[in-house]
């Protein structure tokens, strides 16, 4: 399936368009289902849209039927603030009608292995199951670095893509950190995945993505091709080099 681009001036608006998809997405999933499964992201513009949805979305969704896990999480205490739950629950969680069973937040003050095997249960557990036996997020939210990473899958571990677990232990390439992450199978097995992607320093890597072109194979990005529907949401920053 060919992407969905959509480009937008500015990580604000990126944020409002994409807060307004969601909440369009979550109201058609809740007229079929009781159980809604998504994977949040860290970033910029995910703590806008956090922002954006408590502040215009709060009541708008009955999100007794959503249940939040993280497609990838800094092996940090929930209060520290580098952790991806941290921030989702300061601007987010803490502000909307959501029981506390349905926060499936990553331990990241565990030990990192332990708690890759204990998370991946948890997403086992709760998640259905494809024709694969693979567990299969409703939503995928997702960013990608300026060196064509995406959840905590960096390009010197890509083969993070092609592992048959659920979570595996990434080090972050230049701080060392230990983070938890889901791999490409969980990745792409999603029913629908959106990419967030903004700022001028994305620009050529997301251009060889898109063309196929140049070093695009070395990032794990390129190798997100989800059974379900994608979707990336891009700012003018971003989308530079795209052309038409």
């Amino acid at each position: 399936m060919n992407p969905v681009i959509k480009k937008y001036s500015d990580n604000p608006e990126v944020a409002r368009s994409f807060a307004s998809e969601f909440v369009s997405k979550l109201h058609t999933l809740a007229a079929n289902q009781d159980l809604i499964t998504v994977s949040l992201s860290g970033g910029s513009t995910p703590k806008l849209l956090f922002q954006v949805l408590a502040e215009e979305h709060a009541d708008a969704v009955d999100w007794t039927k959503v249940h939040f896990f993280w497609g990838d999480e800094r092996c940090v205490a929930p209060d520290d603030a580098e952790s991806n739950y941290g921030e989702a629950h300061r601007l987010l969680l803490s502000k909307i009608k959501i029981p506390s069973a349905n926060i499936h937040r990553v331990l990241g003050e565990n030990e990192p292995n332990i708690e890759a095997t204990r998370y991946e249960t948890e997403i086992s557990s709760v998640l259905p199951h494809n024709r694969d036996n693979i567990p299969t997020f409703d939503i995928m939210i997702l960013g990608m670095g300026a060196d064509g990473h995406t959840a905590s899958i960096f390009p010197h571990e890509i083969c993070f893509l092609e592992s048959k677990r659920i979570c595996e232990v990434a080090t972050h390439p230049e701080s060392g950190q230990k983070r938890i992450t889901i791999t490409g199978q969980i990745i792409n097995a999603s029913s629908c995945v959106y990419f967030l992607i903004t700022g001028e320093s994305k620009a050529p890597i997301l251009a060889e993505i898109m063309q196929k072109s140049g070093s695009y194979r070395d990032y794990p990005t390129s190798h997100i091709i989800p059974e379900g529907e994608l979707f990336f949401f891009v700012d003018q920053s971003a989308a530079a080099q795209l052309g038409e």
